[in-house]
């Protein structure tokens, strides 16, 4: 159902499409911006002082960097399948009159 939404809504115009793809590129990189960094400072965290880190917060952090990472991912998807259309019409001449 949503597939079809997103087609029907998004794909079926060159213009919403570009914008999405956009607003995708911006979530992505927004998404994943030192999020490796902010990964590793989190386990290295939890690995120094265990329990205490957990009770700190450090268990809802990184829950918070995993839901961060699957929304970057699905921003991702949706950049690439903006692009994949917008592309693939570049590509195949759509709405080009052949000379005939």
């Amino acid at each position: 159902m949503l597939k079809r939404w997103f087609h029907r809504t998004i794909l079926s115009r060159r213009w919403l499409t570009f914008l999405t793809m956009g607003f995708a590129f911006f979530v992505f990189g927004a998404g994943t911006f030192n999020i490796f960094m902010l990964f590793s400072a989190n386990a290295e965290f939890i690995a120094r002082s265990g329990w205490q880190a957990l009770m700190e917060g450090a268990a809802r952090q990184f829950i918070e960097l995993v839901i961060t990472g699957y929304i970057s991912m699905a921003a991702y998807i949706v950049f690439k399948a903006c692009e994949y259309r917008l592309v693939r019409e570049v590509a195949d001449g759509a709405g080009v009159k052949p000379d005939a």
